[in-house]
Protein backbone atom coordinates (compact mmCIF):
# COMPACT_ATOMS: atom_id res chain seq x y z
CA UNK A 1 0.00 0.00 0.00
CA UNK A 2 1.13 3.03 -0.83
CA UNK A 3 1.10 6.14 1.35
CA UNK A 4 -1.08 8.59 0.28
CA UNK A 5 -0.90 12.78 0.71
CA UNK A 6 -3.35 15.13 2.64
CA UNK A 7 -4.67 18.05 0.91
CA UNK A 8 -6.58 20.38 3.35
CA UNK A 9 -9.52 22.19 1.64
CA UNK A 10 -9.60 25.82 2.86
CA UNK A 11 -13.27 28.18 2.50
CA UNK A 12 -13.15 32.02 3.47
CA UNK A 13 -15.95 35.07 2.91
CA UNK A 14 -12.72 37.20 1.29
CA UNK A 15 -9.57 36.50 -0.83
CA UNK A 16 -7.83 38.17 2.45
CA UNK A 17 -9.08 35.60 4.83
CA UNK A 18 -8.47 32.39 2.21
CA UNK A 19 -4.89 33.27 2.03
CA UNK A 20 -4.99 33.70 5.93
CA UNK A 21 -6.57 30.26 6.46
CA UNK A 22 -4.15 28.65 4.16
CA UNK A 23 -1.36 29.93 6.07
CA UNK A 24 -2.46 28.53 8.68
CA UNK A 25 -2.50 25.02 7.80
CA UNK A 26 0.04 22.52 9.42
CA UNK A 27 1.21 19.26 8.41
CA UNK A 28 -0.31 19.06 4.73
CA UNK A 29 1.24 18.21 1.70
CA UNK A 30 -1.44 20.67 -0.09
CA UNK A 31 -3.66 23.17 0.37
CA UNK A 32 -7.03 23.45 -1.85
CA UNK A 33 -8.14 27.09 -1.88
CA UNK A 34 -11.97 27.31 -2.69
CA UNK A 35 -11.93 30.24 -4.53
CA UNK A 36 -16.01 29.73 -5.51
CA UNK A 37 -16.65 30.37 -1.76
CA UNK A 38 -14.74 33.78 -1.51
CA UNK A 39 -17.00 37.28 -2.35
CA UNK A 40 -13.47 38.59 -4.57
CA UNK A 41 -12.13 35.32 -6.06
CA UNK A 42 -8.75 36.13 -7.71
CA UNK A 43 -5.89 33.21 -8.36
CA UNK A 44 -3.65 35.89 -7.80
CA UNK A 45 -4.55 36.65 -4.48
CA UNK A 46 -4.93 33.48 -3.26
CA UNK A 47 -1.45 32.23 -4.83
CA UNK A 48 0.74 35.02 -3.31
CA UNK A 49 3.46 34.25 -0.80
CA UNK A 50 2.14 30.45 -0.87
CA UNK A 51 4.48 28.04 1.01
CA UNK A 52 2.82 24.92 0.55
CA UNK A 53 1.53 23.57 -2.95
CA UNK A 54 -2.20 24.38 -3.48
CA UNK A 55 -4.96 22.87 -5.62
CA UNK A 56 -6.83 26.26 -7.36
CA UNK A 57 -10.90 25.37 -7.31
CA UNK A 58 -13.74 27.80 -8.29
CA UNK A 59 -16.73 25.34 -8.48
CA UNK A 60 -19.73 26.51 -10.00
CA UNK A 61 -23.23 25.68 -8.77
CA UNK A 62 -24.11 23.29 -11.41
CA UNK A 63 -21.48 20.96 -10.03
CA UNK A 64 -21.99 21.40 -6.23
CA UNK A 65 -20.42 24.35 -5.62
CA UNK A 66 -20.83 27.99 -4.53
CA UNK A 67 -19.76 29.82 -7.76
CA UNK A 68 -22.54 32.58 -8.51
CA UNK A 69 -20.60 34.69 -11.45
CA UNK A 70 -20.77 33.65 -15.01
CA UNK A 71 -18.91 30.95 -16.90
CA UNK A 72 -16.82 33.46 -18.77
CA UNK A 73 -15.61 34.85 -15.12
CA UNK A 74 -14.93 31.15 -13.65
CA UNK A 75 -12.59 30.63 -17.23
CA UNK A 76 -10.67 33.97 -16.36
CA UNK A 77 -9.82 32.71 -13.02
CA UNK A 78 -8.40 29.27 -13.78
CA UNK A 79 -6.71 30.27 -16.45
CA UNK A 80 -5.13 32.75 -14.50
CA UNK A 81 -4.47 30.00 -11.80
CA UNK A 82 -2.57 28.03 -14.92
CA UNK A 83 -0.55 31.11 -15.94
CA UNK A 84 0.67 32.25 -12.59
CA UNK A 85 2.24 28.37 -12.06
CA UNK A 86 -0.30 26.98 -9.47
CA UNK A 87 0.72 23.54 -8.39
CA UNK A 88 -2.83 22.09 -9.89
CA UNK A 89 -5.98 23.09 -10.95
CA UNK A 90 -9.30 21.50 -10.47
CA UNK A 91 -10.85 21.47 -13.80
CA UNK A 92 -14.90 19.88 -13.83
CA UNK A 93 -15.03 16.59 -15.92
CA UNK A 94 -18.72 18.00 -17.52
CA UNK A 95 -17.12 21.58 -17.54
CA UNK A 96 -16.42 23.79 -20.16
CA UNK A 97 -13.02 24.13 -19.79
CA UNK A 98 -11.53 21.67 -22.05
CA UNK A 99 -9.69 24.40 -23.99
CA UNK A 100 -7.67 24.63 -21.11
CA UNK A 101 -6.61 21.46 -20.28
CA UNK A 102 -5.39 21.27 -23.97
CA UNK A 103 -3.10 24.24 -23.27
CA UNK A 104 -1.30 22.35 -20.57
CA UNK A 105 -1.95 18.92 -22.37
CA UNK A 106 -2.93 17.76 -19.09
CA UNK A 107 -0.30 18.65 -16.92
CA UNK A 108 -1.54 20.25 -13.53
CA UNK A 109 -4.78 19.48 -14.33
CA UNK A 110 -6.96 17.64 -11.53
CA UNK A 111 -10.03 16.75 -13.91
CA UNK A 112 -12.90 16.44 -11.43
CA UNK A 113 -16.17 14.13 -11.35
CA UNK A 114 -18.70 14.71 -8.38
CA UNK A 115 -22.12 13.32 -7.73
CA UNK A 116 -24.41 13.86 -4.72
CA UNK A 117 -26.92 11.54 -5.27
CA UNK A 118 -25.36 8.47 -5.41
CA UNK A 119 -22.92 5.74 -7.05
CA UNK A 120 -23.84 6.35 -10.96
CA UNK A 121 -24.81 3.54 -13.14
CA UNK A 122 -21.75 4.35 -15.34
CA UNK A 123 -19.46 4.89 -13.16
CA UNK A 124 -16.99 2.99 -15.09
CA UNK A 125 -17.35 4.51 -18.46
CA UNK A 126 -17.60 7.98 -16.75
CA UNK A 127 -13.86 6.42 -15.19
CA UNK A 128 -12.63 5.52 -18.50
CA UNK A 129 -13.46 8.60 -20.30
CA UNK A 130 -11.97 11.34 -17.96
CA UNK A 131 -8.92 8.62 -17.71
CA UNK A 132 -8.27 9.06 -21.56
CA UNK A 133 -8.54 12.43 -21.05
CA UNK A 134 -4.62 13.26 -20.74
CA UNK A 135 -5.78 15.13 -17.00
CA UNK A 136 -2.55 14.42 -14.97
CA UNK A 137 -4.80 13.46 -12.13
CA UNK A 138 -8.51 12.23 -11.83
CA UNK A 139 -10.37 12.96 -9.04
CA UNK A 140 -13.97 10.68 -8.64
CA UNK A 141 -16.36 11.86 -5.84
CA UNK A 142 -19.00 9.97 -5.51
CA UNK A 143 -22.19 9.49 -2.72
CA UNK A 144 -22.11 6.67 -0.99
CA UNK A 145 -24.98 4.43 0.38
CA UNK A 146 -22.99 1.62 1.10
CA UNK A 147 -19.65 0.21 1.99
CA UNK A 148 -19.20 -1.72 -0.84
CA UNK A 149 -19.34 1.60 -2.97
CA UNK A 150 -15.97 2.15 -1.56
CA UNK A 151 -14.91 -1.35 -3.48
CA UNK A 152 -16.22 -0.10 -6.48
CA UNK A 153 -13.92 2.66 -6.22
CA UNK A 154 -10.88 1.00 -5.20
CA UNK A 155 -11.58 -1.18 -8.21
CA UNK A 156 -11.56 1.52 -11.27
CA UNK A 157 -8.43 2.90 -9.32
CA UNK A 158 -6.73 -0.56 -9.23
CA UNK A 159 -7.15 -0.72 -13.47
CA UNK A 160 -4.92 2.07 -13.76
CA UNK A 161 -1.28 4.02 -13.79
CA UNK A 162 -3.41 7.63 -13.60
CA UNK A 163 -3.06 9.14 -10.36
CA UNK A 164 -6.75 9.15 -8.94
CA UNK A 165 -8.02 10.95 -5.75
CA UNK A 166 -11.24 8.54 -5.13
CA UNK A 167 -13.59 10.09 -2.29
CA UNK A 168 -16.62 8.20 -1.44
CA UNK A 169 -18.94 10.84 0.07
CA UNK A 170 -20.99 10.69 2.99
CA UNK A 171 -21.26 8.92 6.17
CA UNK A 172 -20.91 5.32 4.46
CA UNK A 173 -17.41 6.41 2.32
CA UNK A 174 -15.59 7.53 5.48
CA UNK A 175 -13.21 4.74 4.83
CA UNK A 176 -12.07 5.76 1.71
CA UNK A 177 -10.77 8.91 3.58
CA UNK A 178 -9.03 7.86 6.07
CA UNK A 179 -8.04 4.60 3.70
CA UNK A 180 -6.56 6.18 1.38
CA UNK A 181 -3.38 4.57 0.64
CA UNK A 182 -5.76 1.02 0.72
CA UNK A 183 -7.76 2.73 -2.05
CA UNK A 184 -5.34 3.61 -4.39
CA UNK A 185 -5.46 7.11 -4.12
CA UNK A 186 -2.72 9.49 -4.65
CA UNK A 187 -4.04 12.47 -1.80
CA UNK A 188 -7.06 12.30 0.17
CA UNK A 189 -9.10 15.13 1.61
CA UNK A 190 -9.76 17.21 4.76
CA UNK A 191 -11.64 19.87 5.90
CA UNK A 192 -14.17 21.31 8.30
CA UNK A 193 -17.14 19.50 6.15
CA UNK A 194 -16.72 21.40 2.84
CA UNK A 195 -18.16 17.98 1.25
CA UNK A 196 -20.69 15.67 2.79
CA UNK A 197 -18.70 13.09 4.99
CA UNK A 198 -15.36 15.32 5.08
CA UNK A 199 -13.26 15.16 8.57
CA UNK A 200 -11.28 18.06 10.21
CA UNK A 201 -7.53 17.59 9.45
CA UNK A 202 -7.38 17.51 13.19
CA UNK A 203 -9.15 14.52 12.86
CA UNK A 204 -7.62 12.68 10.32
CA UNK A 205 -3.64 13.20 12.07
CA UNK A 206 -5.04 13.17 15.91
CA UNK A 207 -7.70 10.33 15.59
CA UNK A 208 -7.06 8.27 12.74
CA UNK A 209 -3.34 9.06 13.27
CA UNK A 210 -3.65 9.07 8.90
CA UNK A 211 0.15 9.50 8.35
CA UNK A 212 1.01 6.06 10.28
CA UNK A 213 -2.06 4.28 8.47
CA UNK A 214 0.21 1.27 6.38
CA UNK A 215 0.03 -2.33 5.18
CA UNK A 216 0.16 -3.94 8.80
CA UNK A 217 -2.04 -1.53 9.93
CA UNK A 218 -4.80 -3.74 11.82
CA UNK A 219 -8.50 -2.20 11.04
CA UNK A 220 -11.46 -2.47 13.55
CA UNK A 221 -14.45 -0.36 13.37
CA UNK A 222 -17.99 0.30 14.58
CA UNK A 223 -20.82 -1.53 12.72
CA UNK A 224 -23.75 0.81 12.36
CA UNK A 225 -26.53 2.87 10.70
CA UNK A 226 -25.94 5.96 11.81
CA UNK A 227 -22.96 5.62 13.38
CA UNK A 228 -21.66 9.51 12.86
CA UNK A 229 -23.14 10.15 16.21
CA UNK A 230 -20.60 7.45 18.28
CA UNK A 231 -17.79 8.28 20.23
CA UNK A 232 -16.61 4.54 19.79
CA UNK A 233 -13.65 5.94 17.51
CA UNK A 234 -12.37 8.58 19.65
CA UNK A 235 -12.12 5.94 22.43
CA UNK A 236 -10.92 3.08 21.15
CA UNK A 237 -8.29 5.05 18.58
CA UNK A 238 -7.00 6.57 21.85
CA UNK A 239 -6.61 3.33 23.57
CA UNK A 240 -4.55 1.89 20.35
CA UNK A 241 -2.27 4.83 20.73
CA UNK A 242 -1.39 4.89 24.18
CA UNK A 243 -0.69 1.20 23.43
CA UNK A 244 1.19 2.22 20.96
CA UNK A 245 -0.69 -0.71 19.01
CA UNK A 246 -0.68 -0.49 14.59
CA UNK A 247 -4.48 -0.22 14.53
CA UNK A 248 -6.92 2.23 13.40
CA UNK A 249 -11.09 2.19 14.63
CA UNK A 250 -13.31 2.93 11.60
CA UNK A 251 -17.13 4.68 12.07
CA UNK A 252 -18.75 1.49 9.60
CA UNK A 253 -21.95 2.77 8.14
CA UNK A 254 -23.77 -0.41 6.66
CA UNK A 255 -26.55 -1.07 4.26
CA UNK A 256 -27.19 -3.93 5.78
CA UNK A 257 -24.92 -7.07 7.59
CA UNK A 258 -24.34 -8.33 4.19
CA UNK A 259 -23.03 -5.04 2.96
CA UNK A 260 -20.49 -4.84 6.35
CA UNK A 261 -19.29 -8.75 5.20
CA UNK A 262 -18.40 -8.05 1.79
CA UNK A 263 -16.32 -4.72 2.50
CA UNK A 264 -15.12 -6.28 5.65
CA UNK A 265 -13.40 -9.23 3.45
CA UNK A 266 -11.78 -7.06 1.42
CA UNK A 267 -10.48 -4.73 3.77
CA UNK A 268 -9.34 -6.98 6.30
CA UNK A 269 -11.53 -6.14 9.32
CA UNK A 270 -9.81 -7.38 12.94
CA UNK A 271 -13.35 -6.85 14.51
CA UNK A 272 -15.79 -4.59 15.53
CA UNK A 273 -17.92 -3.01 17.90
CA UNK A 274 -21.66 -3.57 16.59
CA UNK A 275 -24.39 -1.02 17.30
CA UNK A 276 -27.64 -0.46 16.40
CA UNK A 277 -29.28 -2.21 13.93
CA UNK A 278 -27.08 -5.03 13.35
CA UNK A 279 -26.67 -6.76 16.78
CA UNK A 280 -29.18 -9.47 15.81
CA UNK A 281 -27.54 -9.47 12.25
CA UNK A 282 -24.30 -10.10 13.82
CA UNK A 283 -25.01 -13.02 16.32
CA UNK A 284 -26.72 -14.86 12.85
CA UNK A 285 -23.65 -14.31 11.03
CA UNK A 286 -21.27 -14.83 13.86
CA UNK A 287 -19.28 -18.55 13.24
CA UNK A 288 -18.90 -19.24 17.20
CA UNK A 289 -20.59 -16.80 20.38
CA UNK A 290 -20.04 -16.86 24.12
CA UNK A 291 -22.51 -18.04 26.36
CA UNK A 292 -24.35 -15.02 27.27
CA UNK A 293 -24.42 -14.08 23.59
CA UNK A 294 -26.18 -16.97 23.00
CA UNK A 295 -28.60 -16.17 25.51
CA UNK A 296 -29.32 -12.78 24.52
CA UNK A 297 -29.26 -13.66 20.82
CA UNK A 298 -27.25 -10.54 20.03
CA UNK A 299 -23.59 -9.41 20.27
CA UNK A 300 -21.96 -6.19 20.18
CA UNK A 301 -18.56 -6.95 19.26
CA UNK A 302 -17.21 -9.49 16.27
CA UNK A 303 -13.59 -10.55 15.87
CA UNK A 304 -12.31 -11.93 12.93
CA UNK A 305 -10.10 -15.30 13.21
CA UNK A 306 -8.93 -16.79 10.32
CA UNK A 307 -12.25 -17.27 7.98
CA UNK A 308 -14.33 -17.23 11.06
CA UNK A 309 -15.81 -14.67 12.77
CA UNK A 310 -16.36 -15.26 16.76
CA UNK A 311 -19.01 -12.94 18.52
CA UNK A 312 -19.04 -11.39 22.23
CA UNK A 313 -21.58 -10.00 23.91
CA UNK A 314 -19.90 -6.98 26.45
CA UNK A 315 -23.28 -4.67 26.87
CA UNK A 316 -23.84 -7.37 29.98
CA UNK A 317 -21.16 -6.63 31.99
CA UNK A 318 -20.70 -2.81 31.00
CA UNK A 319 -23.89 -2.64 32.21
CA UNK A 320 -23.95 -4.05 35.06
CA UNK A 321 -20.32 -1.98 36.71
CA UNK A 322 -21.99 1.34 37.18
CA UNK A 323 -25.25 -0.10 38.24
CA UNK A 324 -23.86 -2.58 40.99
CA UNK A 325 -22.06 0.59 42.34
CA UNK A 326 -25.32 3.09 42.87
CA UNK A 327 -27.74 0.35 44.53
CA UNK A 328 -28.15 -2.96 46.22
CA UNK A 329 -29.63 -5.25 42.62
CA UNK A 330 -31.14 -8.39 44.36
CA UNK A 331 -34.75 -8.26 45.53
CA UNK A 332 -35.05 -4.87 43.13
CA UNK A 333 -37.99 -4.20 40.89
CA UNK A 334 -36.48 -2.74 37.34
CA UNK A 335 -38.40 -1.90 34.16
CA UNK A 336 -36.61 -1.97 31.08
CA UNK A 337 -38.39 0.74 28.18
CA UNK A 338 -37.71 -0.80 24.69
CA UNK A 339 -36.87 -3.96 22.73
CA UNK A 340 -34.18 -3.78 20.84
CA UNK A 341 -30.80 -5.62 21.03
CA UNK A 342 -29.63 -3.16 24.18
CA UNK A 343 -32.89 -4.38 26.04
CA UNK A 344 -32.20 -7.89 25.56
CA UNK A 345 -28.65 -7.52 27.22
CA UNK A 346 -30.08 -5.49 29.82
CA UNK A 347 -32.73 -7.85 30.98
CA UNK A 348 -30.40 -11.03 30.64
CA UNK A 349 -28.30 -9.04 33.23
CA UNK A 350 -30.75 -7.89 35.81
CA UNK A 351 -31.62 -11.07 36.21
CA UNK A 352 -29.00 -12.70 36.42
CA UNK A 353 -28.55 -9.93 39.08
CA UNK A 354 -31.69 -11.24 41.25
CA UNK A 355 -33.70 -8.51 39.97
CA UNK A 356 -37.29 -8.92 39.18
CA UNK A 357 -37.55 -7.49 35.11
CA UNK A 358 -40.33 -5.91 33.78
CA UNK A 359 -40.42 -4.85 29.98
CA UNK A 360 -42.05 -1.97 28.44
CA UNK A 361 -42.40 -1.02 24.85
CA UNK A 362 -44.63 0.27 22.34
CA UNK A 363 -44.13 -2.66 20.28
CA UNK A 364 -45.72 -5.39 21.83
CA UNK A 365 -44.58 -8.84 20.26
CA UNK A 366 -40.81 -7.49 20.39
CA UNK A 367 -41.59 -6.52 24.31
CA UNK A 368 -42.58 -10.15 24.79
CA UNK A 369 -39.68 -12.09 22.89
CA UNK A 370 -37.37 -9.98 24.92
CA UNK A 371 -39.53 -10.91 28.15
CA UNK A 372 -39.24 -14.75 27.47
CA UNK A 373 -35.33 -14.40 27.93
CA UNK A 374 -35.87 -14.86 31.44
CA UNK A 375 -39.54 -15.11 32.03
CA UNK A 376 -39.84 -11.56 32.59
CA UNK A 377 -43.55 -10.13 32.39
CA UNK A 378 -44.62 -7.09 30.02
CA UNK A 379 -46.10 -3.93 31.03
CA UNK A 380 -48.36 -1.26 29.57
CA UNK A 381 -46.09 1.48 28.22
CA UNK A 382 -45.87 3.98 30.10
CA UNK A 383 -45.00 2.33 33.22
CA UNK A 384 -46.61 3.07 36.24
CA UNK A 385 -44.19 4.86 37.97
CA UNK A 386 -45.35 3.08 41.53
CA UNK A 387 -44.13 0.12 39.73
CA UNK A 388 -40.58 -0.07 39.23
CA UNK A 389 -37.44 0.69 41.92
CA UNK A 390 -35.07 1.03 38.96
CA UNK A 391 -36.29 2.32 34.99
CA UNK A 392 -33.64 1.58 32.49
CA UNK A 393 -34.05 3.43 28.96
CA UNK A 394 -32.96 0.93 26.73
CA UNK A 395 -33.74 3.03 23.43
CA UNK A 396 -32.16 5.39 21.57
CA UNK A 397 -34.68 8.10 21.82
CA UNK A 398 -32.91 11.28 23.14
CA UNK A 399 -29.62 11.02 20.87
CA UNK A 400 -28.52 14.00 19.41
CA UNK A 401 -29.51 15.34 17.27
CA UNK A 402 -32.98 14.96 18.85
CA UNK A 403 -31.64 15.43 22.17
CA UNK A 404 -34.82 17.65 22.40
CA UNK A 405 -36.87 14.10 22.86
CA UNK A 406 -37.75 11.49 25.89
CA UNK A 407 -39.04 8.00 25.28
CA UNK A 408 -41.47 9.27 28.39
CA UNK A 409 -44.66 11.42 27.98
CA UNK A 410 -43.75 15.14 29.41
CA UNK A 411 -46.37 14.59 32.07
CA UNK A 412 -44.62 11.48 33.76
CA UNK A 413 -44.89 11.44 37.33
CA UNK A 414 -41.40 9.99 38.64
CA UNK A 415 -41.32 8.92 42.22
CA UNK A 416 -38.13 10.25 44.11
CA UNK A 417 -36.82 7.14 45.39
CA UNK A 418 -36.24 5.46 42.36
CA UNK A 419 -32.92 5.31 40.01
CA UNK A 420 -32.80 6.21 36.63
CA UNK A 421 -30.44 4.54 34.18
CA UNK A 422 -30.36 5.73 30.46
CA UNK A 423 -28.23 4.40 28.24
CA UNK A 424 -28.00 7.53 25.64
CA UNK A 425 -24.82 8.72 26.27
CA UNK A 426 -24.52 12.12 23.99
CA UNK A 427 -25.65 14.20 25.30
CA UNK A 428 -24.17 13.40 29.15
CA UNK A 429 -27.65 14.89 30.36
CA UNK A 430 -30.22 13.83 28.48
CA UNK A 431 -33.79 14.76 28.54
CA UNK A 432 -34.93 11.86 30.52
CA UNK A 433 -32.23 12.04 32.84
CA UNK A 434 -33.06 16.01 33.61
CA UNK A 435 -36.54 15.27 34.48
CA UNK A 436 -35.78 12.37 36.95
CA UNK A 437 -33.47 14.25 38.73
CA UNK A 438 -36.31 17.33 39.16
CA UNK A 439 -38.34 15.05 40.60
CA UNK A 440 -35.67 13.41 43.05
CA UNK A 441 -34.47 10.26 41.41
CA UNK A 442 -30.83 8.82 41.55
CA UNK A 443 -29.60 8.99 37.57
CA UNK A 444 -26.71 7.32 35.68
CA UNK A 445 -25.55 7.95 32.11
CA UNK A 446 -25.03 5.97 29.23
CA UNK A 447 -21.27 6.85 29.19
CA UNK A 448 -20.43 4.61 32.15
CA UNK A 449 -21.77 1.59 29.97
CA UNK A 450 -20.24 2.82 27.06
CA UNK A 451 -16.55 3.04 28.42
CA UNK A 452 -17.21 -0.23 30.72
CA UNK A 453 -17.97 -2.28 27.69
CA UNK A 454 -15.62 -0.79 25.12
CA UNK A 455 -12.97 -1.82 27.76
CA UNK A 456 -14.16 -5.27 27.25
CA UNK A 457 -14.14 -4.99 23.63
CA UNK A 458 -10.51 -3.94 23.44
CA UNK A 459 -9.30 -6.83 25.76
CA UNK A 460 -11.32 -9.10 23.95
CA UNK A 461 -9.46 -8.19 20.73
CA UNK A 462 -5.94 -6.83 22.02
CA UNK A 463 -5.35 -9.04 25.38
CA UNK A 464 -4.59 -6.32 27.38
CA UNK A 465 -6.53 -3.77 29.18
CA UNK A 466 -6.59 -0.24 28.10
CA UNK A 467 -4.69 2.50 29.97
CA UNK A 468 -6.97 4.21 32.68
CA UNK A 469 -9.23 6.47 32.07
CA UNK A 470 -7.85 6.89 28.49
CA UNK A 471 -11.23 6.01 27.18
CA UNK A 472 -13.14 7.64 29.46
CA UNK A 473 -11.73 11.10 29.10
CA UNK A 474 -11.44 10.75 24.77
CA UNK A 475 -15.16 10.21 24.81
CA UNK A 476 -15.81 13.80 27.45
CA UNK A 477 -13.66 15.46 25.29
CA UNK A 478 -15.29 14.41 21.97
CA UNK A 479 -18.60 15.11 23.52
CA UNK A 480 -17.11 18.38 24.32
CA UNK A 481 -16.31 19.06 21.23
CA UNK A 482 -19.87 18.67 19.67
CA UNK A 483 -21.18 20.41 22.26
CA UNK A 484 -18.66 23.43 21.15
CA UNK A 485 -19.16 22.55 17.50
CA UNK A 486 -23.19 22.85 18.32
CA UNK A 487 -23.65 25.88 20.19
CA UNK A 488 -20.64 27.39 17.23
CA UNK A 489 -23.13 26.38 14.79
CA UNK A 490 -26.65 28.08 16.23
CA UNK A 491 -24.68 31.29 16.78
Amino acid sequence: MKPAKLCVTVTADTSAELRTRRDQVIDADMVELRLDTVKDPSAAAALAGRKTPVIITCRPKSEGGYFAGSEEERRSILAEAFALGAEYVDLEWNGTCADLMERTGGRRVILSHHDFSGMPADIDAKAQSMLSSGAEVVKLAVTANRLRDCLTLREIGMRTRVPMSLIAMGEAGLASRVLAGWMGSCWSYSGDGVAPGQISAREMHHEYRFRQIGARTAIYGILGKPVSHSVSPAMHNAAFRAARLDAVYLPLAAADIEDFMAFAEAVGIAGASVTAPFKLDAFERADECDPVSRRIQSVNTLRREDARWLGFNTDVTGFLTPLQSAMRLPGMRATILGAGGAARSVSVALAAAGVKVTVAARRVEQARDVAALTGAATVAWPPDPASWDLLVNATPVGTAPRADQSPLPEDYLFHGGGVVYDLVYNPPITRLIAAAERAGCRTIGGLDMLVAQAQAQFEWWTGGRPADRVMRDAAVAQLAMRGTETAEGKK
